[in-house]
């Protein structure tokens, strides 16, 4: 057996259970969430906050304010469970994942969080009021931060599955 064999053990089947799937569950919706968040980011970074200029200054308030309130219905219970899930990780996770990852992931995360609280929702703030272009320059040159920060935890986290993978099939 390999070196997980005292959490993964073979049933009679032939196939494979692990006495307590948490840790597992865990970093798949660490997965799920890390990768539905920065597809969403990147098409915020790369398709619609660059749109916002082509709005009009005449519906730019109305446009903002309906931006806010439905990206809120999206990204909102994502990054909870995102967030929710990354706390866990620290607590429970596989154990052919080192625990560098799951750090490095909320180190990620928090900057994720850091600058949405305090550049990203200033910008809008402003924004609310009507365009303006420089509060549109600065949401989408600082809206990088999170962009990379959010693709390089979900390139972390797949090679976290990845590992996970790989530890079952070695015990196999």
């Amino acid at each position: 057996m390999g070196p997980n064999a005292e959490s993964i053990d073979a049933n009679p089947e032939g196939t494979w259970s692990e006495p307590n799937p948490m840790p597992n569950l865990v970093l798949l919706a660490q997965i799920a969430t890390s990768c539905m968040l920065t597809g969403l980011i990147w098409t915020i970074q790369v398709v619609h906050y660059p749109l916002f200029a082509s709005v009009g200054a005449d519906r730019f308030v109305a446009y903002e304010a309906s931006h806010a309130r439905l990206i809120t219905l999206v990204v909102g219970p994502l990054m909870l469970a995102e967030a929710a899930t990354a706390m866990l990780l620290l607590a429970i996770r596989p154990a052919s994942i080192p625990m560098w990852i799951p750090v490095a992931g909320a180190a990620l995360l928090a900057a994720i969080w850091l600058t949405t609280a305090f550049v990203s929702v200033p910008c809008h703030a402003r924004l609310a009021d009507g365009f303006d272009a420089e509060a549109h320059r600065r949401l989408v040159d600082t809206n990088w931060i999170r962009t990379i920060a959010w693709s390089a935890r979900a390139a972390l986290l797949l090679w976290a599955g990845w590992l996970t993978l790989q530890a079952v099939r070695a015990d196999a």
